[in-house]
């Protein structure tokens, strides 16, 4: 993967009980850190539709031709949304990458998503399709899926990508302005 690639790193806004929706912010990095725009959509809270409205977003965008892969925090927006990132690549021709900082307890999300969803089925087998892979960091590991690339090109993306710390910069910058734009000031850690 060449230097100055330009990564979308995608996350969402906190919400609170009772929203409707929630933010979902794009920012276009080119690596390192340089950051070249930012989009955005909404997706309903614990929905179905983050799939589509991120290739939405990234379609109608005219910096999609620069795109070359997307990077996301975690697979699911606004509580459990859940995005069908094969899907999301292969209607958008770009690699899909998720990350989390932590390895999820799939009990939990199993026991979480059964009590709350009738698609309960659905959206596990979305979450569990792809296994999560440990990445090296220069710090604590990251756990990653992704589609589009060979495994060795998603590391390097990482590698490339990160400046401090865990979190790459496309996503640690998304996950600043979606919680900078939905509370007022930008807070935690993505």
């Amino acid at each position: 993967m060449k230097q100055q690639v330009r990564i979308l790193g995608v996350d969402d806004s906190p919400f609170k009980f009772g929203d409707q929706r929630s933010l979902v912010v794009g920012a276009l990095v080119r690596v390192p850190n340089y950051l070249e725009a930012v989009l955005k959509t909404d997706v309903e809270v614990d929905g179905t539709d983050s799939t589509d409205r991120v290739v939405e977003m990234i379609s109608r965008s005219r910096y999609k031709d620069q795109i070359r892969a997307v990077m996301i925090d975690g697979i699911a927006f606004a509580g459990f949304n859940v995005l069908d990132i094969e899907d999301l690549s292969r209607r958008t021709a770009l690699p899909v990458l998720t990350v989390t900082r932590d390895m999820p307890d799939m009990g939990e999300i199993r026991n979480a998503l059964k009590k709350h969803f009738d698609d309960w089925q659905r959206r596990l087998e979305l979450v569990t399709r792809l296994g999560l892979e440990r990445v090296k960091t220069a710090h604590k590991p990251l756990y990653a899926c992704g589609v589009g690339l060979d495994w060795k090109e998603f590391e390097e993306l990482v590698a490339i990508s990160t400046v401090r710390g865990v979190v790459p910069e496309p996503v640690r910058i998304a996950h600043l302005i979606a919680s900078g734009v939905a509370r007022g000031e930008s807070y935690g850690r993505s």
